[in-house]
């Protein structure tokens, strides 16, 4: 029995390798009349003219070595000098005196103005990175950081001539705060409706008038004052001057604000302020021009400081919600806060996206008045967004003062108002678009 199961399996065996043998057989025979088939190359793609002239395209988070290491510099100021001081900045409504000497003292007062001047000979995208490091700890800071590079340094050092430079700049950039001084009771978003008044006296001019909402005015030392020479024609007669406190300017009411509070906000009052005609900037009537370029370039600088802000408080609540546990698991790991965190953290690359393109395209000599109204635009909202969430993720610990995230959320008001509305930004991005598709 178990020879003749041996043998049948021998048999069966034999059966199936013949019968592929067979298969094999005719497949060889038929190729023999089959035309040859050329191999395709593998798909190859189009290299462009830029990648093989040696150059390459970057994603708008590649940073120079330089930026890097400024960036990290500033991080490390920020945490270790401004975070301490924080809460008590807030409370008392000031601006401690030696976070603005550590500011001088690390070079960030002078970003982009020359060495020769006293200061850092940067890149305008290092103002930023600056910007946005100092606002995920302290907004106030940021924004007195903001206002003195992008405005005050920036008129003088592409509208200035060069005694003006040399006189000014290194004061700005070791020593000195500035204030940028154009909005009135009567001229917020209707800026160039200003009521302040100059008139000829010999080598003199004498200014009369207001100015209100003024960043940086409690402390700053050289003032950019914008009034009108020439009332007659109107925007055009718009002159800004150089002028010093000690020439007369005098400070009347530091508001008391929502948020942002170590930063100082006040009214401004001129009375027969004399101020020397070598002191006017850019020339006599040029100063609407001077504002609405300027500003422009201070909107991407708003813009980092509310992705700075934006960041801050996710970075400070999002832990949060991974330690604190809730029904036998952390909070951060239910789906409807994952999901909430996912979409705060597409937001807040997107507000970064926007601002650095727009800061690169500013570097670059591009046109960027579009970019830098959709960045604030953007950055602001997103702030808004992401600092309310942060507290509603840290629940009642989040709206206590202890923590400081809801800071976050007042100072994030502001991103909305200040540098113009967010009204006045999507006039701005709508107006581009109108031009470009009613062609």
């Amino acid at each position: 029995m178990r020879l003749y199961c041996a043998h049948a399996y021998f048999l069966a065996l034999l059966f199936a390798f013949t019968n592929m043998f067979r298969v094999a057989s005719r497949a060889l025979r038929a190729t023999k009349h089959r035309p040859t088939r050329l191999v395709e190359p593998a798909r190859t793609f189009f290299v462009s003219a830029i990648r093989t002239e040696g150059l390459r395209l970057n994603s708008l988070d590649t940073f120079t070595e330089e930026e890097n290491m400024f960036r990290d510099s500033v991080k490390r100021f920020a945490v270790d000098v401004v975070g301490p001081k924080v809460r008590e900045m807030d409370e008392k409504e000031s601006m401690d005196p030696t976070i603005i000497q550590g500011l001088f003292e690390q070079g960030l007062m002078g970003i982009e103005t020359s060495a020769e001047h006293g200061g850092a000979e940067a890149s305008f995208v290092s103002a930023i990175i600056a910007i946005e490091e100092l606002a995920k700890i302290d907004p106030s800071v940021s924004v007195m950081c903001d206002v003195h590079n992008t405005l005050v340094n920036t008129i003088l050092r592409t509208y200035g001539t060069k005694e003006q430079q040399d006189k000014w700049l290194p004061l700005l950039s070791e020593s000195k705060l500035g204030s940028f001084c154009l909005s009135e009771p009567a001229s917020g978003s209707d800026a160039f409706a200003l009521q302040t008044r100059a008139k000829k006296d010999g080598d003199h001019w004498v200014i009369n008038g207001s100015k209100m909402w003024i960043t940086n005015s409690h402390e700053a030392e050289i003032f950019l004052i914008f009034a009108n020479v020439d009332p007659s024609k109107g925007y055009k007669g718009i002159t800004c001057f150089i002028a010093t406190k000690e020439m007369g300017v005098q400070i009347a009411k530091k508001e008391e604000k929502l948020g942002i509070r170590a930063s100082s906000t006040c009214t401004l009052n001129f009375d027969d302020l004399r101020v020397p005609a070598e002191n006017i900037i850019g020339g006599e009537g040029k100063g609407y021009k001077l504002a609405i370029q300027i500003l422009n370039e201070g909107r991407i600088g708003i813009a980092a400081q509310m992705l700075g802000l934006a960041q801050g408080a996710f970075d400070k609540a999002v832990p949060y919600t991974y330690q604190r546990t809730q029904f036998g698991q952390p909070i951060g790991t239910f789906q409807g806060m994952q999901f909430q965190i996912a979409k705060a953290a597409v937001e807040l690359e997107t507000a970064r996206l926007l601002t650095y393109n727009a800061a690169r395209r500013k570097e670059e000599g591009r046109s960027f008045t579009k970019e830098a109204a959709m960045a604030k635009y953007w950055a602001s909202q997103v702030a808004q967004d992401v600092s309310g969430s942060a507290i509603e993720w840290c629940g009642g610990v989040g709206f206590t003062r202890e923590t400081g995230i809801e800071k976050f959320w007042r100072d994030s008001k502001i991103g909305a108002i200040y540098e113009g509305t967010s009204n006045i930004q999507l006039q701005t991005i709508a107006k581009f678009i109108q031009q470009e598709y009613s062609r």
